[in-house]
C-alpha cells in the first residue's frame, strides 16, 4: 500500500480503474456486436485492430506529454472517450447502430485509446519516489486488471439482460468518474516550473527533434532496444490470442454464449490481478531476467491453450497465461523506466506504446490465418515463434539482460 502516501496516486488509481473498467465493457460489448452482426472472425480481427490504430502516433503524445504535462495530455484523451461513447450510447438507443459505424467510431476511439497506457505509467515515474516505483508499477497494473474482472463479468451480463443501450449508459458514466478524477492528479511539469527544475519561458526544441530524440535514445541503449524488441513481439504473438481473438474462441470452438466470453477474459484477469500483486512485493526481482522468464512462461501457457477444446481447460491455462503476462510487463515497465533518462521518459514509453501496433498486425494475420487453417493450428503457431523469438532476444542481448 506504500504508493497511496502520494496524493497524486490516490487520485490516478481510481481514475484508472473506472477508465479501464469503461474500455473492458467497451471492448466486450462491441466485439461481440460485431462478430454477431457478420459472422466473420475477419472483421472481428479488424474491429480489434482499429482499437490499436492510434499506436503509430503514440510517440506524439509522449512527447506533447513531457511539453505540456502528462496530466493535461491524459485529461483531454479521457474527455474524447466521453464523447465517443455518449454518441454510441444515444445512436444504440435510437436503434441507429450498424457495424460500419461502429468500426469508424472504434478507428477514432483507438488513435487516442492506445497511448493511455503510456500516459498513465509516466505520470507514476514523474510523481513517485524511486524506491517506490516498482510497487507502483504492480499497484497500477492491478488497475486495468481488476477492470477486466469487473468489466469482463458487468459487460456481459448488461448486454445480455438489457441490451447494448442500457450497458453503454453504464460505459459512459465510468468514463466520466474517470475523467473527473483525472483533473485531481498532480500536474507534474507545472510542479517542476514553479520549483525552479525548469525556468519559466524556456524555449523547447521542435516537438519533431524531441521524437528524434527519443527513438534515438532506445536505439543506442542495449536494454531498452531489447525491451522494446520484446514488446514489439509478445503484442504480435500473445495478447491476440489472450484477446482479441477470445469471442470466437467462444462462439466457434467451445459453441457457448457471452457469459462464458466473461469468464475468460475474467479467468485471465484474475490471473494477472495476482500477478501483478505479487510482483508489487518483489523490490529487489532483476526486472530483466524476470521479464524473459515470464514471457517465455507466457508464450507456453499459450501453447497449452491452444489445445484446449473445452471451456474449463481455457479457463486454467489462461489464468496461468495472467500470472506470467503480469510479471513479463510490469518488469518490463520498471525497466524501461529505471534505463531511460529523465527528461526522455514520456518519450520512451511513446515508442514503447508505438512497438504496440504488432497488436493490430498480429490480429489481422490471425484472422486470414483461423479461416484458412483453423484456430488450433493458427494458435500453436503464434505460441512457437513468440517463444521461439523471446529466448532468441534473451540471447542477443546477455550481456545487458
Amino acid at each position: 500500500m506504500s504508493p497511496f502516501r502520494v496524493r497524486s496516486f490516490r487520485f490516478q488509481w481510481p481514475a484508472d480503474l473506472f477508465t479501464s473498467c469503461a474500455f473492458e465493457m467497451e471492448t466486450l460489448i462491441l466485439g461481440w456486436y460485431v462478430l454477431v452482426e457478420t459472422g466473420s472472425v475477419l472483421m472481428l480481427t479488424a474491429f480489434g485492430a482499429l482499437l490499436f490504430a492510434g499506436t503509430l502516433v503514440s510517440p506524439i503524445f509522449g512527447v506533447a506529454g513531457d511539453r505540456i504535462g502528462h496530466r493535461n495530455v491524459l485529461c483531454g484523451m479521457r474527455a474524447c472517450y466521453v464523447v465517443l461513447a455518449a454518441i454510441i450510447m444515444v445512436l444504440a438507443f435510437a436503434d441507429r447502430l450498424s457495424t460500419v459505424v461502429v468500426l469508424v467510431l472504434t478507428g477514432l476511439m483507438g488513435m487516442v485509446r492506445s497511448s493511455d497506457l503510456g500516459m498513465r505509467v509516466a505520470l507514476v515515474a514523474g510523481t513517485m519516489p524511486a524506491e517506490r516505483l516498482t510497487a507502483a508499477m504492480g499497484v497500477l497494473r492491478t488497475t486495468s486488471d481488476t477492470a477486466r474482472i469487473a468489466g469482463a463479468l458487468t459487460g456481459a451480463g448488461a448486454f445480455a439482460i438489457f441490451g447494448i443501450g442500457p450497458a453503454y449508459v453504464a460505459v459512459v458514466c465510468f468514463y466520466v468518474l474517470g475523467l473527473l478524477l483525472t483533473l485531481g492528479i498532480s500536474d507534474v511539469r507545472l510542479r517542476m516550473e514553479q520549483t525552479g527544475a525548469v525556468p519559466l519561458g524556456y524555449a523547447r526544441p521542435s516537438a519533431w527533434r524531441d521524437l528524434r530524440e527519443g527513438i534515438a535514445h532506445v536505439w543506442s541503449t542495449p536494454r531498452l532496444l531489447a525491451a522494446i524488441l520484446l514488446v514489439f513481439l509478445v503484442n504480435m504473438t500473445a495478447f491476440p490470442l489472450s484477446n482479441g481473438l477470445l469471442p470466437y474462441v467462444v462462439r466457434e470452438v467451445y459453441r457457448l454464449d457471452q457469459a462464458a466470453l466473461g469468464y475468460l477474459i475474467a479467468a485471465f484477469s484474475l490471473g494477472a490481478l495476482l500477478g501483478s500483486m505479487t510482483v508489487s512485493l518483489r523490490e529487489g526481482a532483476r526486472p530483466a531476467r524476470t521479464m524473459l522468464v515470464a514471457a517465455v512462461a507466457w508464450h507456453g501457457f499459450l501453447l497449452a491453450f491452444a489445445q484446449m477444446r473445452d471451456l474449463y481447460g481455457g479457463i486454467v491455462m489462461l489464468m496461468l497465461a495472467g500470472f506470467a503476462q503480469s510479471f513479463c510487463i510490469v518488469s518490463l515497465t520498471v525497466l524501461l523506466l529505471q534505463t531511460s533518462h529523465e527528461r526522455m521518459r514520456g518519450r520512451v514509453i511513446g515508442v514503447r506504446m508505438l512497438a504496440i501496433y504488432s497488436l493490430p498486425l498480429g490480429l489481422l494475420a490471425a484472422g486470414a490465418l483461423i479461416e484458412r487453417i483453423g484456430f488450433g493450428a493458427t494458435a500453436t503457431l503464434y505460441a512457437g515463434l513468440g517463444l521461439s523469438c523471446t529466448l532468441a532476444i534473451a540471447w542477443r542481448w546477455r550481456a545487458s539482460l
